[in-house]
């Protein structure tokens, strides 16, 4: 053969092995032009079972080294409730430390990106000077759909502004029971407006295309995050308001009250479902093949995926994690498909192998898992943008979300008395005065304000926990200048009397609690409150404001106070109280929980055959702005 014909088989050689090269290392699933469909298969096909189970795991934050996040494949992590990069974290470390988790796992084999949750149940909660909203409880007093659909705008630009693409809310609980200690994070008692305030998930995830399937899940980009409707199903329904345990309902019934929040998460393309704790008849959700597979997953067309709580598959046995290998059997073959392991994740990772490999749990059961999980990713465009977009960066705490907030606050105030006699009212309050008492355990105390989950899980006491405006300072700033303020946490009554006050704003109430830490069987104004209440409103014209997540016992104080205010957990916005106390804005809102007589009543809700509330469901007095 001639040198020439040699080199051109030389040539052609070359180009056949580039071509091969070429086609070896193109991988449909990495195209962003090839439909989500065939992307996940593509990059299913791909996955050992090691992989696989690796995208089932989520991790905490703090396990989550480079190490760990690559030799085990880890899919996901979160932030517990205060767990944070650093205290005091800004938006720049907490997307450094996020870049670097996400750095480790695009390195692996396959590139798989993780995706990273965290709760902003009422704002970007954990992280410091973000804008706290106030908590459901008080969301849903404002009847205003678009105002909750705003406030999930407002989330989600402040979680991606720390990279965080992904939160665990909204809780879609119906609360049935005031004495439940997750109470506060229910819209409502009532069915009809928990599933009106589903409409958070469109302004955390951005809407659902007309065109989109019922029940594939969607995120509109990146300044949009991926939602999750909690806690799967009937939390809110346990008997005698007791975190973690039994609802005892019929079918019917379950369908009816707590079901239908669900039905609208879904259909707004809701990403995840979160499983609750509790039960149902005695079978735990977490273990409930029935209500997760039959139902969420077949009769619902839910296509996003569905995670387990904190440590959530431990609790199918009792003691929690006293069998393992049996909560892992029983959750997967539920159709739990993330399951949230903090801390034990390499015994998962041996339990979930030797149970497919026995066959306990069918391989089919892992690839819909995955396939879910990988679905949701590649909705979120976390293949192509892994890393934060630190553009955001000053979407933490804002004015135009704080302006929001305060907007929030005014309109889930209810005001349910204004005056001793009907044709004197108390409120609006005059700016100008010649002197006056502001008194109370919570007038001067954000932390208390924002309530549990806020900073860390159960909250805390303190105005350096966060940014935000106290009721104390918002009446400093509202009030005419020549109007004296006297604050005094616990006032005595003989102070009191001899103080020649015009008036006295008390304001009292619940201390932060989150979870089983505020299940509560009183329900009573914790100490001082009522002596506060006693030693003021007995020597001078009161309003009275009460700071809680749920009605409290108030009938024995009612008589004495001339005007009452339920605020709820307002969050970090305190100047939204003062704007309609003195009348810059009207009360417009409305119970959206029956405010009972006596703990004895309970459970009591709006339709029940012996109806006998202190404030009925839907009661609100309505004042006028001052022109």
């Amino acid at each position: 053969m001639e040198a020439w014909q040699k080199f051109i088989c030389f040539i052609l050689i070359l180009l056949c092995c580039s071509a091969v090269t070429k086609a070896a290392e193109y991988m449909k699933y990495k195209d962003p032009k090839v439909p989500i469909k065939a992307r996940v298969e593509d990059l299913l096909r791909r996955m050992t079972l090691e992989e696989k189970i690796g995208q089932m795991s989520q991790i905490e934050r703090l396990n989550a080294t480079s190490d760990v996040l690559k030799n085990y494949f880890i899919g996901s992590v979160l932030s517990g409730g205060g767990s944070v990069p650093s205290p005091l974290a800004t938006a720049e470390t907490w997307v450094e430390a996020i870049n670097k988790m996400q750095k480790a796992a695009v390195s692996t084999r396959l590139g798989i990106p993780i995706i990273y949750g965290i709760d902003a149940v009422h704002g970007h909660n954990n992280v410091y000077k973000a804008t706290i909203f106030p908590h459901n409880v008080g969301l849903g007093a404002t009847r205003d759909p678009n105002l909750v659909k705003r406030i999930g705008q407002a989330t989600a630009l402040e979680a991606r502004a720390t990279g965080i693409p992904y939160v665990f809310a909204p809780c879609v609980a119906v609360c049935r029971d005031p004495r439940w200690g997750r109470c506060y994070e229910s819209y409502s008692e009532d069915t009809t407006i928990v599933k009106q305030m589903t409409e958070i998930i469109p302004g955390l995830q951005g809407d659902v295309p007309k065109d989109a399937r019922k029940g594939v899940p969607y995120v509109a980009g990146g300044r949009n995050v991926a939602a999750c409707a909690k806690h799967y199903v009937g939390d809110g329904g346990t008997h005698n308001g007791i975190n973690e345990n039994n609802t005892i309902i019929d079918f019917r019934a379950l369908l009816k009250i707590h079901m239908p929040p669900y039905y609208d998460a879904v259909a707004k393309g809701v990403s995840t479902i979160m499983v609750s704790y509790s039960s149902w008849n005695g079978v735990k959700m977490h273990a409930n093949r029935f209500l997760v597979t039959h139902f969420l997953k077949n009769k619902l067309r839910f296509r996003g995926f569905v995670i387990s709580d904190w440590q959530g598959i431990d609790r199918i046995t009792s003691p929690p994690g006293s069998n393992y290998t049996y909560s892992v059997q029983a959750s997967i073959n539920a159709g739990v498909d993330m399951i949230m392991i903090p801390y034990n994740y390499p015994e998962f990772a041996n339990d979930l192998t030797s149970l497919v490999k026995n066959k306990d749990i069918p391989i089919s059961r892992i690839n819909d898992a995955v396939r879910r999980i990988l679905r949701v990713k590649f909705t979120m465009g976390l293949f192509e943008k892994p890393y934060a977009d630190p553009s955001l960066a000053g979407q933490i705490g804002a004015q135009e979300h704080r302006e929001l907030g305060r907007e929030a606050v005014r309109k889930s105030l209810v005001l349910l008395k204004n005056g001793k006699l009907s044709f004197k009212p108390v409120l609006p309050l005059p700016k100008k005065s010649n002197k006056i008492l502001v008194a109370g355990t919570h007038a001067d105390d954000l932390g208390f304000q924002c309530g549990g989950w806020t900073i860390s899980w159960q909250g805390q006491s303190g105005n350096n926990i966060t940014a935000g405006t106290t009721i104390l300072n918002a009446i400093k700033s509202t009030v005419d200048p020549t109007t004296k303020i006297v604050f005094s946490k616990r006032p005595r009554a003989v102070d009191v009397k001899s103080g020649k006050y015009d008036y006295a704003i008390v304001v009292v109430g619940e201390p932060p609690y989150a979870e089983t830490a505020g299940d509560n069987t009183n329900l009573t104004i914790p100490a001082p409150g009522p002596s506060i209440i006693r030693n003021v409103c007995k020597n001078v014209k009161c309003v009275v404001i009460l700071i809680s997540g749920r009605p409290l016992v108030v009938q024995p104080y009612i008589a004495m106070i001339d005007a009452f205010v339920a605020a709820w957990l307002p969050g970090t916005e305190g100047q939204g109280v003062a704007d309609v106390l003195y009348g810059d804005y009207g009360f417009t809102g409305k119970l959206a929980r029956t405010w009972f007589k006596l703990v004895d009543q309970l459970p009591m809700n709006i339709g029940d055959k012996n109806y006998d509330p202190l404030f009925p469901f839907g009661f609100g007095l309505t004042t006028k702005p001052r022109k």
